[in-house]
């Protein structure tokens, strides 16, 4: 079966169904800020599982594009991917858990023709906000007795033991959704497919002790997930903001409580993974082994089996990040340096990091996209369309990152007399006196100002170091590592503010109570360096409509005295009603000018313009805006709580009141 028949037999089994087949949606999603990529098939869905009434009637089924980036380390392995088709199928209040659950086993038994005795499936356990799924338990269990075949309920920490197909588990295996910070979700029931003969040497690559009782969700890899169904019967709603989350495993973040409530109507929204239900109907072992993938290898004259594990790995990277670049830019995405585009930039980047590790021939790049929209040309004529637009995009982000790196590796020959000073000195000391050497960690910070001044990659940073013919880099490798990600983590958090949709350069939500709270922002910076020093630095910023959460450096807890001199500056320079104006700046005369901002790889080159806003004479940032027109619009200034939120950083929440 090809990937285009298996994508077809789908459609067609669903329609006979009752299904109005409808088409994929962009990768950009509509009228939602809460992700930035469509990731799963009822992402466009969302007002619809809600009530709304869809023009195509209560079950519909399509082939979705689908960008995930939370698993993009996974990638490289047998069957993560960041680009990936969801064949899904939905009942909006129609049918619920029995029919979907007998359709999805009959599509797989006779439909596919896969042997029932390697099915598992696995069901929602239960917990404070909803209670164990019985209800799918039962019609599993009737589905596989209608074929001859027992299904007893197991206990996954006592592993598999015969007769037993169905295992249940918490929030962080069986429940999806939403798709953002809120909206439909509830439990889910996952089809798995066991392999068999996974050699243990894979398996123990995989994180696997041979200890450990396997079961259809352990990481053995014996079991490859095909198809989950979700039942969605809750909405997830934001119940306080100022308290911390109660369910800890749902693990969405520490600072906001949710509530489930039931939802007006019960959906059923379901998804198979397209490539990876192939490689299970080919006996293939990897995603990566099916057509879609075969000829992007050959294109770039690339053999899988004569590969060792790490070449491997990186090839597939190399491959997959391509794919995934050629749908987002065909969808309107182009590199940046925020959001999709930040997104979109670092997958590009990192495929050719890797593409030069592995000394890809010329070209590779344009070969890749061009494999791309021929191996989907059929299915996506939208890649075709826009192929010049495509090819010129990518085409363009790959002559600019070679610039960057070739100024990366200008600047790292300069340094070679410093570099090897300090291979000198962990060689001759061994560094190992008390943990990593310090000479590793003075390395480790020259390759991250290398990266972060030159966006030159790690990577090939240790690369080069190794071509000098030096050990260090492989001997201390860990340690190496380890170094340069410490410095990372400084930088990191506003970084992940930003992809968040917390403003960086620019404020997602603009209501008149976030603007002053923005500026608020802006006054605490200066005013805690006034009180406790310039040493303090903002880690990072978080504002809704109520209040502002402010991160910054310092080593200590603040005390009574000093939070409240904070407070008395700040109402002070707002009751001085005090003009804020914006002026456009090269990097150099805003940090003249004593402007307060991360001077990171978005602004190095110095002929680059960044926005500064000026507080009166007391502030001076770099910022997106928007911002009041003078402080008195803001009112009064309060904080309500200081606290630790790592080694040496604290964070700050405050209030303003009329």
């Amino acid at each position: 079966m090809t990937a285009n028949e298996l994508r077809q037999k789908f459609l067609d089994f669903f329609k006979a169904k009752g299904h109005t087949i409808i088409p994929s949606a962009s990768l950009i999603p509509e009228n939602d800020p809460t992700v930035l990529f469509t990731t799963a098939g009822m992402h466009p869905l969302v007002p619809y599982l809600l009530g709304e009434e869809h023009p195509d009637g209560r079950r519909v089924a399509s082939c979705q594009k689908c960008i995930r980036t939370g698993d993009i380390d996974e990638v490289g392995d047998d069957v993560h991917l960041t680009f990936f088709e969801m064949l899904g199928n939905w009942s909006l209040g129609d049918y619920w858990k029995q029919e979907a659950i007998e359709w999805s086993f009959e599509f797989l038994t006779k439909e596919l023709g896969l042997p029932i005795d390697r099915l598992a499936v696995s069901c929602f356990a239960g917990d404070s906000d909803a209670p164990r799924d019985q209800e799918s338990i039962k019609h599993w269990q009737a589905a596989f007795a209608s074929a001859g075949v027992p299904a007893e309920v197991g206990d996954y920490q006592q592993g598999i033991n015969e007769g037993q197909r169905i295992f249940t588990y918490g929030k962080n295996k069986n429940w999806w959704g939403p798709a953002g910070q809120t909206g439909p979700c509830g439990p889910d029931t996952e089809m798995f497919y066991d392999i068999l003969d996974l050699p243990d040497k894979k398996r123990h690559a995989l994180g696997w002790s041979g200890n450990e009782p396997c079961h259809p969700n352990c990481d053995c890899g014996r079991y490859v997930e095909i198809w989950n169904d979700v039942f969605m019967e809750y909405e997830r709603r934001i119940k306080n903001q100022e308290s911390r989350i109660k369910n800890k495993e749902s693990g969405i973040g520490d600072d906001v409580e949710y509530e489930f409530v039931p939802l007006k109507q019960k959906n059923v929204d379901t998804g198979m993974g397209l490539e990876r239900t192939l490689a299970v109907l080919k006996g293939q072992r990897s995603v990566f082994d099916t057509e879609l993938f075969k000829p992007m290898f050959d294109v770039i004259g690339l053999n899988q089996d004569v590969m060792s594990e790490v070449e491997l790995c990186k090839a597939r990277v190399v491959i997959d990040h391509a794919k995934a670049a050629v749908f987002m830019v065909s969808d309107g995405v182009e590199p940046s340096n925020k959001d999709r585009g930040y997104v979109l930039r670092r997958l590009l980047r990192r495929a050719m990091v890797y593409a030069r590790l592995l000394n890809l021939k010329e070209h590779w790049l344009r070969a890749l996209v061009g494999q791309v929209v021929t191996t989907y040309a059929q299915v996506y004529p939208e890649l075709v369309r826009r192929s010049a637009d495509i090819f010129r995009i990518i085409k363009g982000e790959e002559e600019k990152f070679e610039e960057t790196l070739d100024h990366g590796l200008n600047y790292f020959k300069k340094q070679l007399p410093e570099i090897e000073r300090i291979i000198s000195v962990q060689l001759r000391t061994g560094g190992r006196a008390s943990g990593p050497g310090a000479a590793i960690q003075d390395l480790g910070k020259l390759i991250f100002d290398l990266y972060q001044n030159y966006g030159f990659p790690y990577e090939l940073a240790e690369e080069q170091i190794a071509i000098l013919g030096y050990s260090t880099a492989k001997t201390y490798r860990n340690e190496l590592r380890e170094s340069f990600e410490r410095e990372s983590k400084k930088h990191q958090e506003l970084s992940r503010t930003a992809s968040a949709g917390m403003f960086k350069g620019g404020l997602a939500d603009h209501s008149e109570e976030v603007v002053k709270l923005h500026t608020t922002t802006h006054l605490l910076h200066q005013a805690l360096r006034d009180v406790l020093g310039p040493e303090v630095a903002q880690k990072g910023s978080n504002i809704t409509a109520k209040r502002l959460r402010f991160d910054f450096v310092h080593s200590a807890k603040m005390s009574a005295e000093e939070l409240k001199k904070v407070e008395e500056i700040v109402n002070g320079k707002i009751n001085q009603d005090l003009p804020v104006h914006f002026e456009l700046l090269s990097v150099a005369e805003a940090k003249q000018r004593g402007a307060i901002g991360l001077f990171d790889d978005k602004y190095a080159k110095l002929d680059n313009q960044v926005k500064v806003y000026f507080v009166g004479d007391y502030s001076a940032e770099i910022c997106g805006g928007p911002h009041v027109q003078h402080t008195g619009q803001i009112g009064g200034f309060k904080i309500i709580k200081e606290e630790a939120v790592s080694a040496g950083g604290r964070r700050i929440k405050a209030v303003i009141k009329a």
